[in-house]
């Protein structure tokens, strides 16, 4: 029952009179255009199920997903990154995954590297 549920109506669903604010206010804009989005030195983009924003840093990558797609009113059960598995994990499971296979340095580079030639699932980050 997770299939086709878009990413940005999950945040209000379990929040009973609280206002939680994990979304920047420019988050509807900016999944629009995040493509053109991109300033000098954001190198990491978050591949997150049509998410596409950049980001400076690999941690920063880490910090957004966890708080926007891996958030506890928001975590949908199980990974949506581009490319990866959609096996149903615990969210502190996911989060673990998160940090190992999707922001690490060389994992986020290697994603870039397939969305430009659009191939995925050859998810080996070069170990040098």
């Amino acid at each position: 029952f997770f299939q086709s549920t878009p990413a940005t109506s999950i945040p209000t669903v379990q929040v009973q009179g609280q206002q939680i604010n994990l979304q920047p206010p420019s988050y509807t804009a900016a999944s629009q255009h995040a493509e053109q989005m991109k300033k000098p030195g954001q190198n990491f983009m978050c591949l997150w199920q049509s998410c596409k924003k950049w980001f400076q840093t690999p941690s920063q990558v880490f910090y957004h997903a966890a708080t926007e797609h891996g958030g506890k009113d928001v975590y949908p059960g199980q990974c949506l990154w581009e490319g990866c598995e959609p096996f149903q994990r615990q969210r502190f499971s996911f989060i673990t995954h998160l940090q190992d296979k999707h922001c690490s340095r060389d994992a986020l580079l290697a994603g870039l590297k397939q969305d430009e030639h659009g191939q995925a699932g050859n998810q080996k980050p070069s170990t040098k």
